[in-house]
């Protein structure tokens, strides 16, 4: 049934820790909802892509999906990324498809385009196979790309790059790497958060609902 893409989704209210220095949980909600719906946007004009399906349990996440005609999955653990995505993996088997692309919802600027032509590069392989893409630091993952979606069990967090490499490789599964460039700009950090600004000076067509959001944070602090 082609490829599926899945985007676990934690409570906005508890994302986006790590910015706690610079940004408030207003804020901070504010922008882990602008990004969820930027990358909803992006999967839902991704020509590749079969379905989107949303693990969470934030209300206002399943508003958004429902609303970029996404399937949501309930997430009934809520214990983290890796679970999340698992559950996605299990509806996606059950759902009889062959591929998914494990997205975050932190990566806005991503474009259909990149992701269509990371499908397509996967495609053209017609073996089981592991894709891998990177944070911009090269530590984490920020996206995985599965055939069949039970290949290897992800888990995500500090250090899963390397994680998702060795996994492939015990399970005896074709690996290879990927580096979309809006892909590797997830936003943890002050500084991921800067840079994703700066990517955003350069691409006006990328990212409105976080644009906006970076741009009224821009005014209330009197940043450029």
């Amino acid at each position: 049934m082609g490829t599926v893409a899945i985007l676990p989704v934690k409570r906005f209210d508890t994302a986006k820790q790590r910015l706690r220095a610079r940004l408030g949980e207003p804020e901070r909600r504010e922008l882990a909802e602008a990004m969820v719906a930027d990358v909803l946007a992006a999967l839902a004009r991704t020509s590749a892509l079969a379905e989107v399906i949303v693990v969470t349990a934030e209300p206002r996440a399943v508003a958004l999906a429902a609303a970029a005609g996404a399937q949501v999955v309930p997430d009934q653990s809520e214990r983290g990324q890796s679970e999340a995505a698992q559950q996605g993996l299990r509806r996606a088997r059950d759902d009889g498809h062959d591929e998914a692309l494990l997205v975050p919802g932190d990566c806005p600027a991503v474009s259909p385009g990149e992701l269509d032509d990371l499908l397509e590069r996967a495609r053209s392989r017609d073996h089981p196979l592991v894709v891998i893409v990177p944070d911009r630091h090269g530590t984490g993952t920020n996206a995985l790309f599965l055939r069949p979606p039970e290949a290897i069990e992800p888990a995500f967090g500090p250090g899963s790059y390397e994680r998702h490499l060795e996994r492939a490789t015990r399970a005896g599964v074709a690996w290879e790497v990927a580096r979309p460039p809006a892909l590797l700009l997830d936003v943890d950090t002050a500084d991921d958060l800067e840079t994703l600004r700066a990517a955003l000076r350069e691409r006006d067509d990328l990212a409105p609902r976080t644009r906006d959001v970076l741009r009224g944070l821009a005014y209330a602090t009197g940043r450029p």
